[in-house]
C-alpha cells in the first residue's frame, strides 16, 4: 500500500483563542471626531464640552481610549471624542486623542519626587490666590507657584483675599514691583452663604472679572484662603468652602478635584479652572537655571556672577547679594533673594539624597 501524499492544505490551524485577526500598531486617526474641552475628571469618567460657543453646545461623559491608558488626561485638555456625543443622560462617549497642548502646568509632591503632576491644560493664567491672614501668607508658595507659571509659559496674577482683617503691605511692596497684576479683596458687606462666607468685595470682583475675560484661568492657593468663595463668585456655582483649623492653622480641604468653570456674562473661552488646595508645590522637573530665570528682579545680577556660579550664601563671586544691598531688587530684595537661594538649596538637598540612595543600593 503506497503512502499518502502530504500537502499544507492537510493542516489544521487552531484558531487563536484571542481573535483570529493579526495584532497591530496602527490605530485609526478618527479624523472625523468632534473635539471637545475637559472640564472635569472623576473615577475614569471625563466631562467634556462640545460645540462651544453655539446653540448645539453641551457637556458629553466619555471614557478613556486604552491605548491612552497612561496619559494624564486633566481639565482644560482639548480632546478627541468618538462615539454617542449627544450629551444625553446615559449616553458615553470614547476619548481617543489629547490634542496639542499650548500650555502644560505641571507640579510635584515635592522637590525629590520625579513624577510630574499635571496640573491643567492650555492655561494661559495661573491667579494664585493667598490670604493677608488666617491663614498667614506663605511667600515661599507664591514664588513656587511663579517659578512653576514662567516654566509653563503662563501669566501669573495674584489675588490677595482677607485684606479687611490684615493689610496686605508687605506683600504689596515685594510682588506689585515685579509687574503682577495684584488684586486686594476683602468681605464685602451683606449676609453670609449657606458656607459662612462673606461676599467678595464688588469692587476686587469687578477688576478679577476684568482680568479673567477670554481666557482660561486656574486658580491655586493653600486649604483656607477664600479660593472657592472665589470661585462662587465668579460663576454661581456653590462650591463647598470651609475654614481654618484653630490649631494648626492651616485651612481644611473643600474641593477634592479640579473642575472648570464657565464664568456667565464673559466672552466665549472664558474659563475658571477651581484646583484643590494644596499642601505643597514641587518643582522637581525645572532645572535650576529655570528657577533663577523665574526671579526676574535678580536675573540681572547673574550676569556678573562667575561661571557655574551655584548663587549659594557661601558661592565666591556671587553679584546677587550686592545687587540686593543697592535696592536694585526692591525693599523686600532680602527676602526675594532668600526665597530663591532657599528654592537652589532644596533641589542640591535633593540631588544628594537621590546619589545617596543609589550608593546604597549599589
Amino acid at each position: 500500500m503506497s503512502g499518502r501524499q502530504w500537502d499544507e492544505s492537510d493542516v489544521r490551524i487552531r484558531p487563536n483563542k484571542k481573535g483570529s485577526r493579526p495584532r497591530t500598531k496602527d490605530r485609526p486617526k478618527h479624523e472625523d471626531a468632534t473635539i471637545g474641552r475637559v472640564i472635569g475628571v472623576d473615577r475614569g469618567r471625563y466631562t467634556a464640552v462640545v460645540d462651544e460657543g453655539t446653540k448645539t453646545e453641551r457637556t458629553v461623559l466619555a471614557m478613556r481610549a486604552r491605548e491612552l491608558r497612561r496619559q494624564a488626561v486633566v481639565p482644560g485638555d482639548r480632546v478627541a471624542l468618538v462615539g454617542d456625543i449627544s450629551g444625553g443622560q446615559d449616553a458615553l462617549a470614547r476619548l481617543v486623542r489629547i490634542e496639542e497642548r499650548s500650555t502644560l502646568l505641571r507640579r510635584s509632591a515635592d522637590d525629590t519626587d520625579p513624577v510630574e503632576r499635571a496640573v491643567v491644560a492650555n492655561a494661559d493664567q495661573v491667579v494664585v490666590v493667598v490670604a493677608a491672614a488666617d491663614p498667614e501668607p506663605r511667600p515661599g508658595f507664591i514664588d513656587r507657584t511663579l517659578v512653576a507659571a514662567h516654566d509653563a509659559g503662563i501669566t501669573p496674577v495674584l489675588v490677595i483675599t482677607k485684606a479687611d482683617l490684615r493689610e496686605p503691605t508687605d506683600l504689596l511692596e515685594t510682588y506689585v514691583p515685579l509687574g503682577l497684576d495684584v488684586v486686594v479683596s476683602r468681605a464685602g458687606t451683606g449676609e453670609v452663604d449657606e458656607n459662612g462666607s462673606l461676599p467678595v468685595h464688588a469692587e476686587a470682583l469687578a477688576t478679577l472679572h476684568g482680568l479673567l475675560d477670554g481666557h482660561v484661568s486656574a486658580l491655586l492657593g493653600h486649604s483656607g484662603v477664600g479660593k472657592s468663595t472665589l470661585v462662587n463668585a465668579l460663576t454661581g456655582a456653590g462650591r463647598a468652602t470651609g475654614g481654618v483649623n484653630k490649631v494648626t492653622g492651616r485651612g481644611r480641604h473643600t474641593s477634592s478635584s479640579a473642575i472648570a468653570l464657565k464664568v456667565p456674562e464673559s466672552p466665549t473661552g472664558t474659563w475658571v479652572v477651581d484646583t484643590p488646595g494644596v499642601r505643597s508645590f514641587g518643582l522637581a522637573h525645572v532645572d535650576e537655571q529655570g528657577v533663577v530665570d523665574a526671579f526676574e528682579d535678580l536675573v540681572p545680577a547673574t550676569a556678573e556672577c562667575a561661571r557655574g556660579c551655584t548663587h549659594a550664601v557661601d558661592a565666591p563671586g556671587c553679584a546677587l547679594d550686592a545687587w540686593v544691598e543697592e535696592g536694585k531688587a526692591g525693599p523686600h530684595g532680602a527676602d526675594r533673594l532668600a526665597s530663591l537661594r532657599k528654592l537652589l538649596a532644596s533641589r542640591v538637598e535633593a540631588s544628594e539624597d537621590v546619589k545617596e540612595l543609589g550608593e546604597h543600593g549599589a
